[in-house]
């Protein structure tokens, strides 16, 4: 008997109307009552909602009637931006088939391409589909456009569909689409159980949640199970749907997706990739024979490095604690203890970008009440040393000493830019400041291009993504991956406040930008820091070099009114200069408390 159960995703590049599309989609499958709807209703984070973009795959179960049959469409939601990639590929290996959506004013993405390639490796169904068609447009625009769709889909271009996710308009045709293309799953209660855990997250009562897609078998509540990658056993305590909040059924069979809570209390022990067996089923009938672990994920490779320090030394437990629970939703958050003399004990974290980063930190203030200290960012150099070892240099505190040092090498990457011809110029000077080199330039349509590029890492992973929109004025887009290692010229920039170094504030530049970033740093440091009863000194430094200084001055104390007209000129020097005296003691003894805050500020403001 065929399956009445379809699952997909929309795959898209950021901006291109996929949370939208996927709203009317609940609208027009009656998924959520009217009252309880608001827009980017998938969006379950206030985060995600503020900034208009998708952070957290979300899946969802819609019933859609199809002439005469009434079928269940399982739609896993995505990320688009470029950091969550890895979100993405989760995502795919849930599912049959794919939605490839473009937006028809903006045309086809970096990030577009990227996630196609993304579908085609996993072997899925694509169905491409033009959105924003109620906008105005050319019309020789729309269909040059869906030529360019279905030559890299495979397909005619009269099978892209045209949708208004905002209107509606071509929505439930797209479903049909979705039911008559998509493959069904194959359907077997018999076998032994196998599901993929594709996603997981935490909660206080239930524990860890898994979220499955059940390839054989099915999994009943009460059901003994087993995660085969850590070997841990548990109960199935609930068992149920995503409608899109966690609704219990009580089981899920082959084909469905669905979460298991298992009142694990460690989250460390359920990871994302793994496969989930039945140890003691409620179903008799089940054929007993060896059961093999589904394939797992690539596990994704940090690209930013950063180190978390509690605001105080008692909170380390609590931020452990808080990292853990974000990594189980989080797959791409990698994280290990991490000491140094002045911060004290912390964390250092693995991240796929800077966006990443932002996330990370405002989610454990909002989610955790946790304000971390962070250091600046950096990413993964390779110190060749003199016995012609190679050591990984993961923050300036790791680099070796100089005259065990022959070179230090940096990650450079492969990058492709689609962009409008007219901003051409701009790109290829932003890539030539990025210390890159521009390759091949193609057209892709007869307004748009595409630019190869090479650069190294740190150039892009801090700001180019902002700075490519706003050369291009917003139409920019940008993807990119680690091609190979480069000898750079590379030295080590350290931030001294009241002649103390503060190692949260030291970074691997290149020579060139040192001096501008040193001066920049010490800058915006004396904008933000208070001033204090006695002057501070800021310094920026290469090794015993001082490449840049401002100071901050003391605070005045204000010595009252002498008499009528002011006081004796006499008696208020010799308070001034008594308080001049308190002031340098201070000074040879006084300690600038610095606000978590600060650090962040000065990254944002120095990348």
């Amino acid at each position: 008997m065929e399956s009445k159960i379809r699952n997909f995703v929309i795959t898209a590049h950021i901006d291109h109307g996929k949370s939208t599309l996927a709203d009317r989609m609940l609208e027009i499958t009656e998924t959520v009552e009217k009252r309880e709807f608001r827009n980017q209703f998938l969006d379950q984070m206030d985060l995600e909602r503020e900034r208009g973009i998708t952070i957290k795959l979300q899946p969802v179960r819609m019933v859609y009637r199809h002439g005469e049959s009434e079928l269940i469409l399982n739609l896993v939601d995505t990320p688009g931006h470029v950091d969550f990639s890895y979100e993405v590929s989760r995502s795919l290996a849930a599912v049959e088939g794919a939605i490839l959506l473009v937006d028809v004013t903006q045309g086809i993405q970096a990030q577009t391409l990227a996630n196609l390639h993304l579908v085609q490796q996993q072997g899925l169904k694509i169905i491409p589909a033009v959105n924003k068609v109620d906008l105005a447009f050319s019309k020789d625009f729309l269909f040059d456009l869906k030529k360019k769709m279905s030559e890299l889909v495979g397909c005619l271009p009269e099978e892209v569909l045209e949708v208004s996710a905002k209107t509606g308009k071509g929505v439930k045709e797209l479903l049909d689409a979705v039911v008559e293309k998509i493959p069904a799953p194959e359907v077997n209660d018999l076998k032994q159980l196998r599901a993929l855990v594709f996603d997981s997250a935490f909660d206080a009562y239930k524990g860890a949640i898994a979220y499955l897609r059940v390839v054989d078998g099915r999994v009943d509540k009460n059901d003994r199970i087993k995660f085969f990658a850590t070997d841990t056993e548990a109960e199935a305590l609930e068992v149920g749907i995503f409608k899109p909040k966690l609704t219990p059924t009580g089981f899920l069979r082959a084909g469905e997706i669905g979460y298991v809570a298992t009142g694990i209390k460690n989250p460390g022990l359920v990871k994302v990739g793994d496969t989930v067996l039945n140890l003691k089923s409620q179903n008799s009938n089940l054929k007993t024979e060896a059961v093999k672990p589904l394939p797992g994920y690539k596990e994704p490779q940090p690209v930013v490095f950063v180190n978390f320090y509690p605001e105080d030394a008692s909170k380390f437990d609590l931020l452990e604690l808080a990292l853990g629970k974000l990594k189980l939703n989080d797959a791409s958050l990698f994280f290990i203890k991490e000491k140094q003399e002045v911060l004290g004990q912390g964390f250092r974290l693995g991240l796929l970008g800077t966006l990443h980063l932002e996330v990370v930190r405002e989610r454990l203030k909002r989610e955790y009440q946790l304000d971390p200290v962070v250091t600046i960012p950096t990413v993964l150099y390779k110190a060749v040393l003199d016995d012609g070892g190679l050591k990984n240099v993961f923050s300036p505190s790791d680099l070796p000493p100089a005259d065990k040092l022959i070179e230090l090498q940096e990650p450079w990457v492969l990058g492709e830019i689609i962009t409008p011809n007219s901003h051409l110029s701009g790109i290829l000077n932003l890539v030539q400041l990025s210390r890159g080199v521009a390759g091949d330039i193609s057209n892709i349509s007869e307004t748009s291009i595409l630019i190869n590029f090479v650069a190294p890492l740190s150039e892009i992973i801090v700001d180019f993504y902002d700075k490519l929109k706003s050369v291009s004025q917003g139409y920019a887009s940008l993807s990119y991956e680690i091609s190979d290692w480069q000898k750079g010229e590379l030295v080590r920039l350290d931030v001294l406040v009241n002649n103390e170094k503060v190692d949260a504030f030291s970074r691997i530049v290149s020579r060139e930008k040192s001096y501008t970033l040193g001066k920049l740093t010490v800058e915006k440091l004396k904008e933000i820091l208070p001033h204090e009863v006695f002057p501070v000194p800021l310094q920026a430094a290469i090794g015993s070099t001082i490449i840049a200084r401002v100071t901050i001055p003391a605070s005045k104390k204000k010595l009252g009114n002498f008499g009528k007209n002011g006081g004796d000129r006499t008696r208020k020097m010799k308070l001034w200069k008594k308080q001049k005296e308190g002031k340098k003691r201070l000074s040879q003894f006084g300690k600038v408390n610095l606000e978590p805050s600060v650090f962040f500020e000065v990254f944002k403001a120095t990348k």
